[in-house]
């Protein structure tokens, strides 16, 4: 059996198999055995392809790690944890969004505290979506039920719509900035969810807890690992899910 996924990262990054072989100074015929065969490459092998082709380990070969190492894999994706959200200092606020090149994502229901928190926010998103960063922003419906629901969990009732909507007087200035995209969702939200490129802060929820009173979970994207990715494409299906809040200068 084929291993297709190593096949189409090889198509995807215009790679031939000769050339990986070159690359990592190994035989052509055993990168075709890796493709054709679905012959497991050595570790350090795997990690020199993961990076070259920009893909992970667990995705080109799921079945690569025992269930022991995967657990292990998944303790080092985590680099801290905060007992609540407020315990997240200003500092690693802004270390995240200054660093972040590639992706900036905000999956909340309402995250007023953020542009409290920071009132360079929207010239920060602006500059970073200036330079070539995608930012993509998730706000709950305030119309929807599950915006109700979450209100009437924390004891605030239609406080958590009109929440939504005192965020959006922020995030409305960056509606003519090409590179930002805003989507509300009607989604169950069990995590809020902070991604910068391959770093991620994840605000679990607790039943009658505000967020800001419940952990967060600092994640680093590794190779091997799949934790980050859980919650990455947990993102990505809210967002293919969401409608746009406003016309963006260029489709996303």
């Amino acid at each position: 059996m084929a291993n297709e996924r190593l096949r189409e990262a090889l198509l995807k990054a215009a790679i031939t198999p000769e050339a990986l072989a070159e690359r990592i100074q190994v035989s052509a015929k055993t990168v075709e055995r890796w493709v054709n065969l679905d012959r497991l490459p050595y570790a350090r092998h795997r990690h020199e392809i993961s990076v070259l082709l920009e893909e992970r380990e667990a995705y080109l070969w799921p079945n690569a790690l025992s269930t022991e190492r995967s657990a292990k894999v998944a303790q080092s994706e985590v680099t801290q944890v905060y007992p609540r959200r407020s315990s997240v200092t200003i500092d690693v606020w802004r270390r995240l969004f200054d660093q972040a090149s590639r992706k900036i994502g905000i999956l909340v229901y309402a995250g007023l505290f953020l542009p409290e928190l920071e009132p360079r926010l929207i010239a920060i998103l602006k500059s970073k979506a200036e330079s070539g960063t995608r930012v993509e922003i998730l706000l709950g419906d305030p119309e929807s039920e599950v915006v109700a629901q979450r209100g009437a969990e924390e004891g605030i009732g239609g406080a958590m719509a009109s929440k939504v909507h005192n965020v959006l007087a922020y995030y409305s200035q960056l509606r003519t900035v090409p590179g930002v995209f805003a989507r509300f969702h009607s989604t169950p939200l069990y995590n809020s969810i902070y991604r910068f490129d391959d770093e991620m802060l994840v605000n679990v929820h607790a039943y009658g807890f505000p967020a800001a009173h419940c952990p967060v979970f600092h994640l680093r994207r590794l190779s091997a690992g799949e934790l980050f990715d859980t919650y990455a494409d947990s993102f990505d299906r809210v967002w293919s899910s969401g409608t746009p809040i406003w016309e963006s200068p260029v489709a996303g």
